[in-house]
């Protein structure tokens, strides 16, 4: 099975993560198929980078997203709504 989750990059206590589609049966750090994205928790107000395209692809194709970038994704489309509404 196909998963959508976050591959941890960055130093020791200023953690970067990357939105990554993995078989859900690989370890956290191995080769993803493809990265959609990345979130930035330190910056303030956290930054999130999200293709939302590719991830809607990847969840008709079955893709499971855990349930942090299931968060993201729903910040990620309420934030774009919004624009969308003011311009």
């Amino acid at each position: 099975m196909v998963a959508i989750r976050l591959r941890r990059h960055g130093a020791k206590k200023r953690p970067f993560y990357r939105v990554v589609i993995i078989d859900s049966r690989k370890p956290r750090e191995s080769k993803a198929k493809e990265t959609i994205g990345y979130y930035d928790p330190l910056q303030d107000p956290p930054e999130i980078n999200i293709d939302l395209e590719r991830a809607r692809y990847w969840i008709s194709k079955g893709a499971q997203a855990s349930n942090t970038v299931r968060s993201l994704l729903h910040k990620v489309s309420n934030s774009e709504k919004q624009s969308e509404k003011q311009a």
